[in-house]
């Protein structure tokens, strides 16, 4: 079940955050950036992966550290190469992505998932595009998917 709520999405009492970014970012701003800042040793274990597997858009990648679980969505074209940037999101992408991310949803055992208007910032899509996506792929599980739609520094959302 989807909840929309306000707030800042780094202080989530979630099981799992989710965001999306391009295999191999670099997570130089906005979310991704925001997890970087609080959870260092994640960004150098998703440099690390991302150097050994080479993920691929559509995919995802869940990392655990202490007291948290991060889901990095591949929603945008990689960046690899020397001085590559990321591309931007697409549907194909996000959509693949959050089909990969529902079964690890259920693989994991999650008990909740805090996501972002995920792939409308630096991946530039559209939110009327990308909400119908997530809602066909996580509306339907048993478990509450608090969907931070207003971005709220410092404010824990209501998260009930």
């Amino acid at each position: 079940m989807i909840r929309d709520v306000h707030g800042d999405i780094l202080l989530s009492k979630a099981d799992v955050v989710a965001h999306g970014v391009a295999p191999n970012d670099d997570f130089s701003s906005g979310l991704a950036l925001g997890l970087r800042e609080r959870w260092p040793a994640m960004y150098k274990d998703f440099r690390h992966y991302c150097r050994v597997s080479h993920p691929a858009e559509g995919d995802v990648w869940i990392w655990g550290g202490p007291g948290v679980r991060i889901a990095t969505l591949f929603t945008q074209k990689a960046a690899y190469g020397h001085g590559a940037r990321p591309g931007v999101a697409s549907l194909e992408h996000v959509n693949a992505a959050l089909r990969a991310f529902h079964r690890a949803i259920e693989k994991e055992g999650f008990t909740s998932v805090a996501m972002p208007r995920l792939a409308t910032g630096v991946g530039r899509l559209a939110w009327d595009d990308v909400r119908p996506l997530i809602e066909h792929h996580l509306g339907g599980l048993s478990i509450p998917v608090y969907l931070y739609s207003v971005y709220e520094p410092n404010h824990p959302a209501q998260e009930k």
